[in-house]
């Protein structure tokens, strides 16, 4: 089974790494994923405290819509910093800074 992404849609920018590892696609975080990441876990937190129907259980639905948030905001920022490397997105600052 080909698990290659690249086997399907070939990349529109210069390809930095073609399977960048864990360390080095979250080493590439930009400042923007990290608003991103941020500003998707606060609107979960927002609504998990807000969807706490009764006072009592308010906070651990702000926890479970923080861990929620958290989570899909980091695999958000993760996917674009992995598109970057892999050349699906637009990735000028990356190539300039790889190409050493």
């Amino acid at each position: 089974m080909n698990t290659d992404i690249t086997a399907w849609e070939k990349p529109e920018y210069p390809v930095v790494d073609r399977n960048p590892p864990f360390t080095k696609t979250v080493a590439n975080f930009s400042a923007l994923d990290y608003l991103r990441l941020s500003t998707i876990a606060g609107v979960s937190i927002t609504v998990g405290y807000l969807s706490g129907i009764k006072p009592n259980i308010r906070g651990p639905s702000m926890v479970t819509g923080g861990l929620i948030g958290v989570m899909g905001g980091f695999m958000y920022a993760y996917q674009n910093s992995a598109g970057r490397l892999m050349g699906f997105f637009p990735n000028e600052r990356e190539v300039a800074r790889f190409k050493k």
